[in-house]
């Protein structure tokens, strides 16, 4: 009889550290006033790229469900992959129901010259929508419209990806299509024949490091904004190069 309490004891015990040890997924935040315009046409032209560091928007997963955040909004950078939600809201003669979903892939830049009209002048909290997103929750003769948005955990297929760009003995990595909070707050690199080597973020959402690790393969460990550490071992065959190439990091957040 002692003894099958010792085993009941154990079980529930270990039950307890598994939940215990389970990090907390980023939940949803409050919903939030600001206001939404957009730009590029209809296809998403003049969205690709911008001050995240990505590039083209289709072949990473991101599409045109994107907008260029406010200065009080883009934080340099680092809500770079953040996602949100968005609506209408306060304007019937404007406003279409529903909600859109959108990451953070660039930065709408102040205007500092027209302080009471540029929507993206601190401290204003501004989304400028890809076109068709914005087409998506107002009419087009809206212009600009008040919405009400929160942050919400970023869903995405398949697994982080790393695009490495630099030289061999300066190193730029992006990665991509980051689910759970989608921005990343610290990176760290590992070669075959090194230990964890901590990241500088360089610009956006590219992390850099000064270290020769050619003929290696690369592991990353990423921590997103919301404290959640991941390690992506062997990223990357040792023949790797600096020319744009991504890869698979094969889990997620």
């Amino acid at each position: 009889m002692e003894l099958l309490k010792r085993i009941i004891y154990a079980e529930v015990l270990m039950m307890v550290m598994e939940i215990w040890m389970v990090p907390m997924t980023y939940s949803h935040g409050p919903w939030e006033d600001a206001r939404a315009t957009f730009y590029g046409d209809i296809n998403g032209g003049e969205t690709q790229q911008g001050a995240c560091g990505y590039g083209d928007l289709n072949k990473q997963g991101y599409g045109l469900e994107t907008a260029a955040l406010s200065t009080a909004l883009f934080n340099n950078g680092s809500t770079c992959g953040a996602c949100y939600e968005i609506k209408c809201t306060d304007a019937p003669q404007w406003c279409l129901p529903g909600i859109i979903r959108i990451t953070a892939t660039n930065f709408c830049p102040p205007d500092h010259s027209k302080p009471n009209e540029c929507w993206c002048n601190p401290p204003q909290k501004h989304f400028d929508l890809s076109q068709p997103m914005f087409l998506k929750i107002a009419k087009y003769k809206a212009g600009v419209v008040p919405v009400k948005f929160r942050r919400v955990p970023c869903v995405k297929t398949g697994g982080v990806m790393f695009e490495i760009k630099g030289n061999p003995y300066f190193l730029m990595i992006l990665p991509y299509n980051v689910g759970g909070a989608g921005d990343i707050k610290a990176m760290q690199i590992k070669g075959t024949k090194t230990q964890w080597i901590a990241m500088k973020k360089n610009w956006g959402t590219i992390w850099s490091v000064g270290v020769k690790l050619t003929g290696q393969c690369l592991s990353f460990r990423v921590t997103t904004s919301d404290g959640v550490t991941k390690d992506f071992i062997d990223v990357t065959p040792p023949d790797w190069k600096c020319t744009g190439q991504s890869f698979d990091g094969k889990i997620n957040f």
